[in-house]
């Protein structure tokens, strides 16, 4: 009986998260763009407002994004954090704030009945439109991100990390951490957050996401009532465009760590980009599948050389980055590296085979529609439709856009996106031999 009803709820999931997304999608008095996913059985709703206002947008103040966010509930107009706490808490309510490289995201997830929803909404509007900044909180929480940037530099991960991204996008907005560095952050001060907050946080460089178990007016409602405090304001100036780097040596950073962390890439694709699906799959089989990846056989199965090596495309509103990594023993660093261009070049000529392109397609869209089965998910695909303008059928064609991929069209592809000779190679560990390492650091 236990597995009937296990069956029939599993085949209720699946058939909720296949069917068809229906997006409705208008602006709000001030302009800003709005979507809705109505969507019923539960008396919830998720709710985002996006901003242009990511770790892209911290100019010379690397971090300042980032601060800005985790201040934003630490008071607002007359209740202090214990307030919107216990409001938030009273209802039922959740409450976040948090940034990614292009995006800035406050959201709420909310009951649907009135008067519970009519609060949590409250307690949202208050903290977007009017946030304290108060000294005291400013201080408290500059101590607590200075303490885990310093608690960084001990990471041989995040120092790679850091001086992977400056390789791939020098003096680009890309360049740099989301959380910024000692020297930048020490600087902060409620009048800097202050005014990242009144340059960014306006209408003109908001979008609404909902989706929940609401009517359409009930939603145009809301999304006005959000952005009602909200000065109009103007959305900041493009990014500027991404270069890709010149060729450069190996970059080696000498930390006393018993495994080098190693990273290989390139700025390669962003959110529009007509060669995104092709990259999807090609990586897919390439490094981001796993155990079944090509690097992680070569790698990991038939030579012991890491626990783990994979390959990822991060889509940004420009180019982000393609990345390679794996870590391995100090002494193995210079084969794990070696393989892993071998690996790499081999795919690029001769691209998969179509047995593997067969099994990739198979797994990325048999549980495409599971990623995205819960309100909370779904509202995250919206928000990246939204931000980067892609079509509302996005969500609905996806799976016909992996279909189309060839092998044909992953070799021309990546033998075009990926020049060899502009990789750029971090490794970050104790050196063991100095044969094929540059030395450019030192702890």
């Amino acid at each position: 009986m236990m597995i009937k009803i296990l069956g029939l709820l599993l085949l209720v999931i699946t058939q909720t998260a296949s069917a068809k997304v229906s997006i409705d999608h208008w602006q709000t008095s001030q302009g800003s763009p709005v979507y809705f996913i109505q969507t019923t059985g539960l008396p919830m709703v998720d709710v985002q407002v996006v901003f242009d206002a990511g770790s892209a947008r911290d100019a010379e103040q690397y971090g300042i994004a980032s601060f800005t966010t985790t201040l934003l509930d630490t008071g607002a107009g007359a209740w202090n954090a214990d307030t919107i706490a216990q409001r938030l808490e009273s209802v039922g309510a959740q409450l976040s704030a948090g940034v990614s490289t292009d995006m800035a995201t406050v959201s709420l997830r909310s009951l649907t009945e009135p008067k519970l929803l009519n609060s949590a909404l409250e307690t949202l509007q208050t903290v977007l439109s009017k946030p304290r900044f108060a000294e005291a909180d400013v201080k408290r929480d500059l101590s607590r991100t200075l303490a885990g940037l310093k608690q960084r530099e001990e990471s041989p991960a995040a120092q790679a990390d850091i001086a992977f991204n400056k390789a791939l996008y020098g003096n680009h907005p890309y360049a740099h951490d989301s959380d910024g560095d000692l020297k930048t952050v020490s600087g902060f001060t409620a009048a800097k957050v202050r005014a990242f907050y009144q340059q960014h946080y306006v209408a003109a460089n908001a979008m609404v996401v909902m989706v929940g178990n609401l009517e359409k007016p009930q939603a145009t409602q809301i999304a006005e009532q959000l952005l009602a405090g909200l000065p109009v304001g103007q959305k900041p100036a493009p990014l500027e465009d991404v270069v890709l780097p010149k060729k450069t040596p190996l970059q080696h950073i000498e930390f006393p760590s018993s495994q080098t962390h190693v990273l290989v890439g390139l700025p390669v694709s962003f959110r529009n980009d007509p060669d995104y699906f092709t990259l999807y799959v090609g990586n897919h089989i390439l490094g981001g599948s796993g155990l079944v990846s090509k690097l992680f056989n070569e790698i990991r199965e038939k030579r012991g050389l890491a626990y783990s090596a994979s390959s990822h495309f991060a889509a940004y509103l420009k180019p982000g980055p393609f990345e390679i990594g794996l870590q391995t023993r100090n002494e193995k660093t210079n084969e794990a590296l070696q393989v892993l261009n071998q690996t790499l070049v081999d795919f690029i000529n001769n691209g998969p085979t179509e047995a593997e392109l067969k099994a990739s397609k198979q797994n990325i869209t048999g549980g495409f529609a599971m990623r995205f089965d819960t309100n909370k998910e779904l509202a995250g695909y919206a928000a990246m439709m939204g931000f980067y303008h892609l079509p509302l059928d996005y969500l609905d064609t996806f799976t016909q856009k992996i279909e189309q991929v060839s092998v044909a069209n992953i070799k021309e592809t990546f033998k075009r996106r990926l020049p060899i000779d502009l990789l750029q190679t971090v490794t970050v560990g104790q050196t063991v031999t100095q044969a094929t390492a540059v030395k450019t650091g030192a702890k």
